[in-house]
């Protein structure tokens, strides 16, 4: 079968194996902007995942003129209110900005709280568009952990996802970056509801798309 290009809507390598794994078996040809030639990645306005990741999908594709496939999420914390927002989790640490600040900064901003006051999850809005039109988008909640009490040992390999070594899930005694396939299922984890709904959508699909 012949296989369709698309584009992984960001210049974020960590992102970009992510946004891979989504489309493992499906006949694709997954690119990046970097190995098209493509500029730098579009100032996100958007007010919340949802916008930024149509956003991203949008002008990725109009870019390239190509399927484009985008995704945005961040870290919800009850106890902080509105002292906290989701859309910043990558940049609330200010400078320098790199996953062992945000930790420990993380980490210190939940000091005061105890118990179920430490909840955490986790929002993760995905598109997928056509040389500027949105075809399909999707948002979800992902499983309800806490914040962990002390930093990781060592920060995983893929440090754009820093956070995701401070989310504990107790009752499973692991940390989200050392789940298994099987716990996070078992978890109705995020990233893998998403991955089932881009293989289904690709799977009930595979022409190119008529603009």
């Amino acid at each position: 079968m012949t296989q369709t290009p698309i584009l992984l809507a960001t210049t974020n390598p960590d992102k970009q194996r992510a946004l891979r794994t989504l489309l493992e078996s499906l006949p694709l040809s997954p690119a990046t902007p970097e190995q098209i030639g493509l500029g730098s990645a579009p100032d996100e306005e958007g007010k919340t995942h949802l916008e930024v990741a149509c956003q991203k999908a949008t002008h990725w594709s109009k870019a390239g003129s190509t399927l484009a496939i985008a995704s945005d999420g961040g870290l919800v914390l009850p106890a902080l209110g509105t002292g906290w927002e989701s859309l910043y989790t990558h940049r609330f640490a200010g400078e320098p900005d790199d996953g062992l600040t945000r930790v420990h900064r993380l980490l210190e901003l939940m000091r005061p709280y105890r118990g179920e006051e430490r909840q955490a999850s986790w929002i993760e809005a995905l598109a997928i568009a056509y040389q500027g039109r949105v075809l399909v988008s999707w948002q979800l909640n992902g499983a309800v952990g806490v914040i962990a009490n002390d930093p990781p040992e060592a920060l995983p390999e893929t440090s754009g996802f820093w956070v995701f070594s401070v989310w504990e899930f107790p009752e499973l005694g692991k940390r989200y970056n050392q789940l298994s396939p099987a716990e996070l299922a078992s978890l109705d984890d995020h990233w893998t509801r998403l991955r089932g709904l881009v293989q289904r959508y690709f799977r009930g699909y595979f022409v190119t798309p008529v603009a």
